[in-house]
């Protein structure tokens, strides 16, 4: 039997949506400074079922550790051609891709901050959004939400994988003995 919506968990998503928001290195005809890096990975299910038509959302600091935010006192600074925000969908393997730069470190309440991009999840099936964070340095690298997480494997998890010069890779395992770090927000 397939289940239908009446007896899955939503939410459920539109197969298609806003081409484009998942490259955040353009905006208001602007091209963002810093080095262009591509993120990819797939959000997979316990056993590496892969999650089709999931949402992954992405926020960061630009190039410069800023973000294109009010609550961030260094606003006004922030690069014009990075968008600092940007959402994919999953496809029929649990591939998710993003064109984006790779974002500064930055100092916040005076502690020192490793480059990292915030991820928060949405897939059929879950109740609540998962969200969880890419770090871009050597796991010894010291920041408040890494350290976080005692488990040696597990901050592992939490660690981009260079793929080349301009591309990283980051699959998100939403449930089982290696899944990865969500974060209360």
């Amino acid at each position: 039997m397939t289940p239908s919506p009446y007896t899955t968990i939503g939410p459920f998503f539109p197969s298609m949506f806003s081409d484009g928001t998942n490259d955040l290195t353009r905006c208001g005809g602007r091209v963002a400074q810093g080095q262009h890096i591509i993120l990819t990975g797939r959000v997979l299910e316990e056993g590496g079922v892969p999650t089709v038509n999931s949402i992954v959302e992405i926020w960061q600091a630009d190039a410069s550790g800023v973000f294109r935010h009010p609550l961030d006192p260094r606003a006004s600074q922030a690069d014009p051609g990075f968008a600092g925000w940007g959402r994919a969908r999953t496809d029929a393997d649990g591939r998710y891709q993003f064109r984006t730069v790779l974002p500064g470190s930055y100092t916040e309440n005076g502690v020192a901050r490793c480059p990292h991009i915030n991820l928060m999840i949405l897939a059929i099936g879950l109740t609540r959004r998962l969200v969880t964070t890419v770090f871009f340095g050597p796991e010894s690298a010291a920041d408040p939400v890494l350290d976080s997480v005692q488990d040696k494997p597990a901050r592992a998890r939490l660690l981009a994988v260079r793929d080349d010069a301009q591309s990283y890779h980051f699959d998100i395992l939403l449930r089982g003995e290696a899944e990865t770090p969500f974060f209360l927000d």
